[in-house]
């Protein structure tokens, strides 16, 4: 059962990662929209059709147009998808109409959204969710100028949870980003469920958990607010457990909104906290750095050298996003992630290395980035990280690129002078391709190498496996003891599905699968 649920995982990944996530998001945000419209022919949601048209194309006017002129004056790419991202997120939480008076609030929160990007922001990362600041805004003015109107978040209803679910799955299996989003679900809909049933009894009306707890999740806001907005990468902190933290502060305040004054912070000042919360735990992790050199590590992979030019913090197999703006972006973007080659220790220089190969726009862009370019990083992520206790047995598998996270760990290891027992499967097409030989052999730990040629000059801790290509019984025999390891596979996702009856067998299993680009 693991195992087919670690080869889905891989697959379903692998599949999503084929497109940036702004048009991931955006292209399944306005599905939603297009749904919510032909619902609405029939009654089934609140808003009227036209009402639903006129709100978006304001929301859209005003969101691109601010974005458009920010990012001209800052010198930035314009992207299309953000403005459009947060335009459909506002059309969702804001009640859409018809009334002159209130679409100029609805204006008006577009404005404060698409400004907050810019205006609310620390080294290029946006701090608070934009869709929650505006919305935010709007309910303040809202108190002094009732006609502006205010949130709803008429998506809270049984007709669109199918959807929102079905879409926001898509969403958190791209971001990985289920667990804490669930974590979330699970509080938020507890906490207003004992709200709920104590309100009842205050009353002194029948309680019914039956009927209250479907309720709590078909006919409120939880379903979008995480997976939609929670889930927003650059307002989340880099480890898991900061994440569901901030889920949890984010669940409660949801579920049981408190009164400030006029207001609670309920919904999206829920939101607005949590993002508080997450940029105090990640606030060192947008930085900038300038390009140093280019190495050509093996045929088809290059290794980039970087300076960070603030200070700069990550642990070993976490991964960066580095952005490197250009002209006409194809579908992926202007962003990519990368596994950070270098160890902490080697700070302030920072190494990343990619496969050469495709033709995407991000990698003809990087190519022509000359020495002495600073280029913005929006984060650091990622728990792909050795276990903290020493004595734990590894097996590290890695396809290709997919060693990238491993030489950061292998080279942390040997300069803090920790020593594990550690085997690492290297898979490669062939032995020119294996890259950063120096620096594994360097570690000292077992290596057992998957290519079609046998490379030359292995030491006496690196084994050929005689040219047979890898799968779950080859990985078997390889590593006889895999029970008793702890088991760390990078590269593709279908690698990674193939050999998941095998990983299944040990301690734990953790991945880290990248589509490529």
């Amino acid at each position: 059962m693991l195992s087919t649920l670690t080869a889905l995982w891989s697959r379903v990944f692998g599949l999503l990662g084929r497109v940036s996530m702004y048009r991931l998001v955006y292209t399944l945000l306005a599905s939603l929209a297009v749904i919510a419209f032909l619902l609405s022919f029939a009654g089934l949601v609140v808003p009227e059709p036209l009402e639903l048209v006129v709100t978006l194309a304001v929301l859209c006017a005003v969101c691109a147009g601010v974005d458009a002129a920010s990012q001209r004056l800052l010198g930035l790419p314009w992207r299309i998808e953000s403005s459009l991202i947060t335009a459909h997120i506002l059309l969702f939480i804001l009640r859409p109409t018809l009334d002159v008076v209130a679409l100029v609030g609805i204006a008006i929160a577009a404005v404060a959204a698409s400004a907050s990007k810019y205006l609310l922001a620390w080294r290029g990362r946006h701090i608070f969710n934009p869709a929650a600041v505006g919305a935010t805004v709007l309910t303040l003015l809202s108190i002094l100028w009732p006609a502006l109107g205010a949130t709803s978040w008429w998506v809270g209803t049984p007709a669109l949870a199918v959807p929102v679910i079905a879409f926001g799955l898509a969403v958190l299996w791209r971001t990985e980003k289920i667990r804490v989003v669930s974590l979330f679900l699970a509080i938020a809909v507890v906490v207003a469920t004992v709200r709920t049933v104590l309100q009842y009894q205050a009353a002194g009306l029948d309680v019914e958990l039956g009927t209250i707890i479907p309720a709590m999740l078909w006919s409120s806001p939880f379903l979008f607010l995480g997976a939609f907005m929670l889930s927003e990468p650059l307002t989340l902190p880099p480890r898991r457990w900061q994440q569901l933290v901030v889920a949890a502060v984010v669940g409660v305040l949801a579920g049981w909104p408190i009164d400030v004054g006029a207001i609670s912070l309920g919904q999206e000042r829920a939101l607005l906290v949590g993002n508080a919360v997450a940029f105090a735990l990640a606030v060192r992790t947008a930085v900038t750095l300038t390009l140093d050199s280019r190495a050509r590590l093996t045929p088809t992979v290059t290794q980039v050298t970087f300076r960070a030019r603030h200070e700069f913090r990550f642990t070993a197999g976490q991964y960066l996003e580095l952005e490197v703006p250009h002209r006409h972006p194809d579908a992926r973007g202007t962003r990519r992630e990368f596994s950070i080659v270098s160890s902490p220790e080697e700070l302030p220089a920072v190494r990343v290395a990619f496969k050469e190969g495709s033709q995407s726009s991000y990698k003809r862009a990087l190519a022509q980035v000359e020495p002495g370019t600073a280029l913005p990083v929006t984060g650091v992520w990622g728990d792909f990280v050795l276990p903290g206790h020493r004595d734990a047995p590894i097996l590290l598998v890695a396809a290709g690129i997919g060693v990238t996270p491993f030489v950061s760990q292998l080279n942390h290891l040997r300069r803090s002078g920790d020593e594990r027992d550690i085997v690492l499967v290297y898979v490669a097409s062939e032995a020119a391709e294996l890259a950063f030989r120096d620096e594994i052999e360097a570690a000292g730990v077992r290596v057992v190498v998957f290519t079609r040629d046998e490379p030359a000059g292995l030491t006496p801790q690196w084994t050929w496996a005689d040219g047979v290509r890898l799968d779950a019984e080859g990985l078997l025999r390889v590593v006889p003891d895999i029970a008793r390891r702890h088991a760390y596979a990078s590269g593709p996702p279908g690698l990674i599905a193939d050999l998941a009856p095998a990983l299944e067998r040990a301690a734990s299993i953790t991945t880290d699968a990248f589509s490529g680009y």
